[in-house]
Parts: C-alpha cells; sequence; structure tokens
C-alpha cells in the first residue's frame, strides 16, 4: 500500500507534508509585510518629504 514498508517511510511521508503546510501557513501568513528596514526607510523619506513639500498656492483642501 503506497509503498509504505515500514514506520520509517510512512514517518517521511506524514513530515515531508506536514513540512509543506508549514511553509504554505508561513507564507500566506507573512505575504505582504514588508521587512522593518524597508518601513523606516519608507516613513523617513515621508518625513523629508514633508518637510521639503511646498506650499500649495493659496489652494483649498
Amino acid at each position: 500500500m503506497l509503498g509504505l514498508s515500514g514506520i520509517g517511510v510512512l514517518l517521511a511521508y506524514t513530515l515531508s507534508i506536514g513540512a509543506a503546510l508549514l511553509c504554505v501557513v508561513y507564507g500566506v501568513k507573512n505575504w505582504n509585510v514588508p521587512a522593518d528596514d524597508v518601513v523606516s526607510r519608507e516613513v523617513a523619506e515621508e518625513k523629508t518629504w514633508e518637510q521639503h513639500e511646498p506650499d500649495n498656492d493659496g489652494e483649498e483642501l
């Protein structure tokens, strides 16, 4: 049955499938989470942009 000649083969199949499922769960959980250095760089860039932003030339928001 499925080439299961011993408990070791069954254990290998089970652990392989379990590891694959764990990788999928980890990937889905961290799909669009940026790294910390990217976030801090973007925050610093936005602060710099806000400091050097030209006035709205009298336009109302």
